[in-house]
């Protein structure tokens, strides 16, 4: 790693990566991943009789990153234009005899790098999707443990109406089950051999072309798209577009995070350790640590997303520059996505919850939360146009004298008669007014354990 950007830096890569997506995205595994295809084509080719059954070995065998001078390679790459031109000479180079003139045989350079890029994706999937499955358990865990954890609802960073904790919980069990979803798909549906010879038409293979094409897809286990899709690009902005997601959902839930640690608010905070949360500068400070990192993450990683969706915009059979700003973007978003998602995971797995101050901060406002549910409540017997003015004229009598609204409330003759004593605190109870949040926190659940089980 040198210092050219955050992800790569020794310094700053930690904050933004993971090792496991790091070592999926490397130097050494994109040029294992190309050595890999030229192998299975040879094998393909082999197997079809396209080229003699002996040199298959003989390349695959030259087909090892660590045989490979990488340093070497990347002063190679910059005037040919792309990584495969000088890896194929040198791969054909360290191939003995006659084999060495079946290396790269009918090939282009793109089916190389766009092929190899498959192989990493679909090992980037592998390393996210058990990752995402986790923060799903912990929020899961969370929504099914605070079920009857009163909290204030929040719209436009202001009180709204009680919800239970769980239900906040649920939510952020919703969006992670659904980026789950999107990437599982992904790598089912989403993933697909490039082999198409120089225009594509894989005319250098004569009437072989399909059946290579065909032997080969069995061999990297990657499915067969109906043609090649060298300058149709849709497959790598609908990779990304998932992936992406994914990111920015997990920036949502640490934005949450972030804001329940809040002084003046205190309901929820991260897990501590040793050099962790603290301030250089003010030994009280609990900061937001992993929310903060995973929120950075989230943005950088949602930055790259405009750019791989405008390599849609393609010319002709093979594209002018676009193909080539993938190759960053593309492993920058699978590394800061790992990144966001592994801070979330540990912020939700050891998240204190502060049942205490959340209903503390219930009161915050002298009851002023629970307007809706004594309009509601009213509006039986006075319609709900005449119960809201009612209820607007008590809430605004109540901030002028700095009082609690159910002592005003009571103290309205018309509103105790309508409501009597026991309407009265059934409306001013959280747990009596979080509508249908317990049925939501259970369908939630049950779709992630299905999801789970499938």
């Amino acid at each position: 790693m040198g210092g050219v950007s955050a992800t790569d830096s020794m310094v700053l890569g930690g904050l933004f990566g993971t090792a496991p997506m790091r070592a999926v995205f490397s130097d050494e595994q994109r040029v294992q991943a190309m050595l890999d295809v030229e192998a299975a084509l040879a094998r393909a080719e082999a197997a079809t009789g396209v080229i003699p059954k002996e040199a298959a070995p003989a390349i695959a065998a030259a087909c090892r990153a660590d045989l490979y001078d990488l340093a070497d390679l990347g002063r190679r790459t910059a005037p040919a234009g792309n990584p495969a031109i000088p890896l194929v000479k040198m791969l054909t180079d360290k191939v003995p005899g006659d084999a060495k003139k079946y290396v790269h045989w009918g090939a282009t350079s793109q089916d190389i790098i766009d092929t190899g890029l498959m192989l990493q994706v679909r090992a980037g999937l592998d390393v996210l999707l058990p990752e995402v499955a986790a923060v799903a358990d912990a929020a899961a865990k969370l929504a099914d443990a605070h079920r009857k954890t009163p909290m204030a609802g929040r719209t436009f960073l202001q009180h709204a109406l009680p919800i239970p904790f769980g239900y906040k919980a649920a939510v952020w069990l919703g969006l992670a089950a659904r980026a789950h979803s999107r990437l599982a798909g992904i790598r089912r549906n989403g993933l697909a051999l490039q082999f198409g010879g120089a225009a594509g038409t894989l005319a250098s293979l004569g009437g072989d072309g399909t059946k290579v094409a065909d032997a080969l897809a069995r061999e990297l286990s990657l499915p067969l798209p109906d043609m090649p899709w060298h300058s149709a690009r849709d497959r790598i902005a609908d990779i990304a577009a998932a992936v992406a997601i994914a990111a920015g959902s997990m920036g949502k839930i640490a934005t949450d995070i972030a804001l329940l640690m809040q002084t003046e608010v205190a309901e929820a905070m991260e897990p501590t350790g040793e050099g962790k949360g603290g301030s250089s500068a003010m030994p009280h400070k609990r900061n937001p640590v992993g929310a903060t990192l995973a929120i950075a993450a989230a943005a950088q990683a949602e930055a790259r997303l405009p750019l791989l969706v405008a390599s849609l915009r393609q010319e002709h059979e093979r594209g002018v520059g676009m193909w080539h700003a993938e190759w960053g973007a593309i492993a920058e978003l699978f590394l800061l996505t790992a990144g966001a998602v592994n801070h979330v995971r540990i912020a939700l797995e050891g998240l204190t919850v502060d049942a205490a101050r959340m209903r503390a901060n219930l009161e915050a406002t002298n009851g002023l939360i629970f307007s809706e549910a004594v309009t509601m409540a009213l509006a039986t017997t006075f319609g709900r146009e005449a119960a809201h003015q009612k209820v607007e004229h008590a809430v605004k009598a109540a901030v002028a004298a700095k009082r609690h609204l159910r002592e005003v409330l009571a103290e309205d003759k018309a509103i105790a008669d309508a409501l009597g004593k026991d309407g009265l605190a059934r409306a001013f109870d959280p747990m009596s007014q979080i509508g249908a949040s317990d049925e939501f926190i259970s369908r939630a659940l049950g779709s992630w354990k299905k999801s789970r089980n499938q």
